[in-house]
């Protein structure tokens, strides 16, 4: 759960295609507990790969700026 109250799942989805399967990362962001809607993302390996750097860098980031306030 995060502080503004969503709550963050991370999963993998399978589709079990004879022909060609697909698995994906998927990223569901629920609603808000005041009931604003969610989201839903359904990322290739590559793309979760990328939103995993991304969000470690900006992270990182954020903790410089913050040891820096103090």
């Amino acid at each position: 759960m995060t502080t503004c109250g969503r709550q963050v799942a991370v999963k993998r989805l399978l589709l079990a295609i004879p022909e060609r399967p697909i698995s994906r990362v998927t990223l569901d962001v629920g609603p808000v507990v005041r009931g604003e809607a969610g989201l839903w993302a359904s990322l290739t390996v590559d793309e979760a790969r990328d939103l995993a750097r991304r969000l470690l860098a900006q992270a990182a980031l954020a903790d410089t700026v913050a040891s820096t306030d103090t």
